[in-house]
């Protein structure tokens, strides 16, 4: 049932929407297949095929743009602009303020702007939330009931938690988009499909008939709303009492296996998880053929009953998820040495080796946090990712990295972190001295022929922004060369990448050299919104940068072997036809498939966001 008839039930202008009738004129412009305004069943399946398209492209490079396309899509339609912000939003904050004893205040023109940019921001991430994991193999759920949770949470604001529901969102709306609580989306999203179906919700856990009752009757109104708030009431957090108990057992649900057993055995708890929806549960054991493992520690009769960890192994036998129980689902502080023990089982836990490092010293960073004492010079660099992100097992990053560095002095600790004294931080290039540091300010004309070779610290924003500097070896080798050892290293080269590689246009340097790398993200160049590619080399140039050699992409896929999972970076360089004429420039990824040098699409015209990755080599200074 991919198009349900409560979609039109619910929706009954969707036929004539704006992104029914845009995915209809690009069926037809490919296709020559017309979707005239009477077929509607045909027209709303076809803008949920699109969906489909987008979310699910085998090509990760077609898949990233077009998800990043729907997502400024719907940034540009539903997300607050600072001059749409009302007044009363900063007369609430001046109220704030006085109801707590500070007195009256004034808020200047440039507060003003970073309260609005913080608004904007929150809201972004907000919903860019809800997109990345509705587009990510994660969330196993029909597409009609993908568009309809993403049209339903645009018009919802903040959850009034007295009054247990979610305010209606207008125009004016300055609160964020609703958090993504996994576990009660999927009870929600469970009971709408059943409800297609002809069939009755499974609650699986004990519920007051009164709530049951209010249940039945949202869901009749199709009020995703109300259903997902009182789904969130019913699922608390595991109390802190039982989750210091780490004594318990791991059990094994089959590839296959009926997903009643796993639901009704973690339902009494809040987990968090999406598998707490058997349909959901049923697509992990049956579908897609995964085996699941639960750790359950003990309860107060000393029982193993509640749910802790799920590890998901897939039909190759890898394992793929390490779920906890903590916000976002990350390992509580308590479990990461149960879950160390149990990472030894399989093949590829080397690979989760990492995330339970960073767990175990975030949580003994947390504990000293706690019990008052100073924080190393390692505990820093650590805790502020100087060198390396903190990894961890939920779907995003672990809350207690922002909650420590939120009670902290960061002016203070980048001394520590840097060695140095106030007065070898530069913040503008007039302050940069021989002694200099550390330096942390905007990027200006000409600022890297200014900067010390030597200056190892570099940041826009300490610590979320920094200017990575290294040295890759380029040159001397052919483009044979270059596949041959990227095919050895088990590196994956997409067939466009490769007509790249193998065109005229491919130059590489008759002689070995070295090159010095500049990465930095498009808002660093001083862009805040979506930027071309013309503007992005323009303004690298004027920093004192310059476009890369044709063969610095594939020598630097060689050499950079620990990339980050999900992080993508692109070649700032002369752009390269593919086989079909498109200008391109090589691109360096890593997802689940492994380490990727590809191609992106790079038009003179073509946008960028703001958090996009580049690299520039420095120009060399002509002193």
């Amino acid at each position: 049932m991919e198009n349900p008839d409560f979609l039109r039930q619910k929706y009954t202008d969707l036929n004539k929407s704006p992104e029914v009738e845009s995915a209809a004129k690009r069926t037809e412009a490919r296709t020559g297949r017309e979707l005239p305004m009477q077929s509607v069943d045909a027209r709303i399946q076809n803008h949920l095929d699109r969906l489909k398209e987008i979310f699910e492209n085998p090509d990760k490079e077609k898949q990233e743009r077009g998800i990043q396309f729907v997502k400024q899509q719907l940034r540009e339609q539903f997300v607050i602009q600072p001059k749409e912000i009302p007044e009363a939003y900063f007369e609430s904050i001046k109220r704030k303020h006085r109801e707590e004893g500070h007195g009256d205040i004034e808020i200047p023109d440039d507060y003003q702007t970073e309260l609005s940019e913080t608004v904007v921001a929150d809201q972004v991430r907000s919903l860019d939330n809800w997109i990345d994991y509705l587009s990510s193999d994660d969330a196993k759920y029909p597409d009609w009931l993908k568009y309809f949770a993403v049209r339903s949470i645009l018009r919802m604001g903040r959850y009034d938690k007295k009054k247990k529901s979610f305010t209606e969102r207008t125009g004016g709306t300055t609160a964020p988009f609703p958090d993504l609580n996994r576990e009660a989306l999927a009870i929600v999203l469970e009971s709408f499909e059943r409800q297609a179906k002809g069939e009755q919700p499974k609650f699986g856990y004990d519920i007051q008939e009164e709530t049951k009752k209010q249940f039945l009757d949202f869901l009749g109104k199709k009020n995703f709303a109300k259903l997902y708030a009182v789904a969130i009431e019913e699922f608390k957090p595991i109390a802190d009492e039982l989750l210091q108990i780490t004594e318990g057992e791991w059990r094994i649900y089959p590839r296959g296996s009926d997903p009643k057993a796993l639901v009704e055995s973690i339902a009494p708890y809040g987990t968090g998880w999406c598998l707490r929806g058997e349909s959901m549960a049923d697509r992990y054991l049956v579908r897609d053929k995964n085996e699941l493992q639960v750790f359950y520690s003990l309860d107060k009769e000393g029982k193993p009953t509640v749910p802790r960890v799920v590890t998901v192994v897939n039909a190759n036998n890898q394992l793929v998820e390490v779920r906890g129980v903590a916000p976002e689902e990350n390992l509580d502080e308590y479990i990461g040495s149960v879950v160390n023990e149990k990472l030894k089982e399989f093949p590829d836990g080397v690979a989760y080796e990492k995330k339970a490092r960073d767990m175990k010293l975030l949580t003994a960073i947390e504990n000293k946090v706690k019990q008052k004492q100073e924080l190393t010079k390692d505990d820093l660099l650590f805790l502020y990712e100087v060198n390396s992100k903190i990894e961890g097992f939920g779907y995003q990053e672990d809350p207690r990295v922002t909650e420590l560095r939120r009670e902290r002095n960061t002016e203070d600790d980048m001394l520590v972190i840097f060695e140095c004294t106030r007065d070898e931080i530069a913040h503008v290039p007039s302050q940069i001295t021989s002694t200099t540091r550390a330096y942390v300010g905007q990027l200006e004309p000409g600022i890297f022929q200014k900067l010390p070779e030597s200056l190892e610290h570099v940041y826009t924003s300490f610590p979320e922004k920094k200017i990575r500097r290294e040295n890759v070896e380029i040159g001397g080798k052919s483009a044979e060369q270059l596949i041959s050892e990227m095919k050895a290293a088990r590196i994956n080269i997409p067939d466009y990448a490769k007509s790249m590689l193998k065109s005229r246009e491919f130059v590489p340097g008759k002689n070995p050299e070295e090159a010095t790398l500049i990465r930095l993200t498009v808002a660093d160049l001083g862009f805040k919104s979506n930027t071309t590619t013309d503007q992005i080399c323009e303004r690298a140039q004027i920093l004192g940068l310059e476009l890369c050699p044709a063969d610095t992409g594939p020598n630097y896929r060689l050499k950079y072997r620990n990339q980050p999972l999900n992080e993508w970076i692109y070649i700032g360089m002369k752009q390269i036809a593919d086989s079909v004429g498109r200008p391109n420039v090589f691109g360096l990824g890593r997802d689940d498939d492994g380490l990727w040098l590809n191609d992106y699409w790079a038009g003179p015209g073509v946008e960028w966001n703001p958090g996009g990755r580049f690299v520039f080599r420095l120009r060399k200074s002509e002193s």
